[in-house]
């Protein structure tokens, strides 16, 4: 599938795939296959971030480790400012890795116990050759320490010697080092305390404000990415379900998975309720996905063509104008 050439849009996905064979039997023959990603397709442009939300298993970190080739996709494509990015190898795909960089869930185990945090943050400097000589590269990690509120003391120290959010302080420098465009974050403060989230993402939007960064940020905590995203994305089981700005979802929400999510965020007035939507059953095991929509054995608004037909991801025409995408025979 062509896409059109959009200067606004920095990243498309189009019918993104990505299936895990499942081998048994004595010769361990693949007798099936797990579809993580199946058959998403959106769009993120220049400068925003683009939240991904979900329960755990839904396909989220997949989906965010496959744009970035961590992890080759099954089928589908992957357009980085306008270039097909599924079929590069070699030096392309090393000069893509400047400009594609990610941020792990775990600072404790993404960063290695044996290296100081300049041999941490300079690696990338080394592997892409910037920087004259050890010198230099010394003064820019010093200088990414300073944008990301660590002390110019903590270039000599080990991982060990900082706290959780520290740690991915230092994550964030060692993807900044190389200078990328585009960020991957995934769900970089669910590992963090309440108090120290605010501090990270106050930092990433003030990154992001400074040097004119994109963000896909995943995670399953819906008031961060509320807070942080300008549009938000719904997966569920692999699917894609729901694509709207932060606003209009988390105020006309329309898909009925969206719509329970919401319904189980915590209001801090306790004089205030909120009707929850208890989902009845539990997520279908992706080895097995039920026929249709995927989400009619939980759904209060099934029918009977949700167990046959599987729903498309069509715009809803919406009078504020903000655009708005469902996948949902009923939405």
């Amino acid at each position: 599938m062509e896409t059109k050439p959009d200067s606004s849009v920095i990243l498309s996905v189009r019918n993104l795939v990505k299936s895990y064979p499942i081998q048994g039997g004595l010769f361990s023959r693949e007798v099936g296959s797990v579809k993580a990603v199946a058959d998403v397709s959106f769009d993120i442009k220049k400068g925003e971030t683009f939240g991904l939300v979900g329960e755990s298993g839904c396909g989220k970190s997949t989906l965010g480790r496959t744009i970035l080739r961590l992890t080759e996709s099954t089928s589908g494509q992957i357009f980085f400012k306008g270039q097909d990015i599924t079929t590069l190898a070699g030096s392309e795909l090393r000069k893509l890795r400047r400009q594609m960089q990610i941020i792990f869930q775990d600072p404790y185990a993404s960063l290695n116990p044996r290296m100081t945090v300049e041999s941490i943050v300079g690696e990338p400097l080394e592997i892409h050759r910037i920087g004259r000589d050890k010198q230099e590269r010394r003064e820019r990690v010093l200088n990414l320490l300073d944008r990301c509120g660590l002390r110019r003391e903590a270039i000599s120290r080990y991982p060990h010697e900082f706290s959780g959010g520290q740690r991915q302080r230092i994550c964030i420098a060692r993807a900044l080092a190389v200078e990328p465009e585009f960020i991957v974050c995934d769900e970089p403060v669910s590992a963090l305390d309440v108090s120290i989230q605010a501090q990270i993402v106050n930092l990433m939007q003030d990154l992001q404000r400074d040097l004119g960064l994109t963000y896909l940020f995943i995670a399953h905590d819906l008031k961060v990415v509320q807070h942080i995203s300008s549009r938000v994305g719904v997966m569920y089981l692999g699917k894609m379900v729901e694509v709207s700005t932060s606003d209009e979802l988390y105020h006309r929400a329309k898909h009925p998975y969206t719509q329970a999510l919401l319904s189980a965020i915590p209001i801090p007035d306790p004089t205030r309720k909120r009707d929850r939507i208890i989902l009845k059953g539990d997520v279908p095991s992706p080895l097995n996905p039920p026929s249709g929509c995927y989400f009619h054995p939980r759904c209060s608004k099934a029918q009977e063509n949700c167990k046959v037909t599987p729903p498309t991801l069509v715009d809803q025409p919406q009078a504020q104008g903000s655009p708005h995408s469902v996948s949902c025979h009923y939405a």
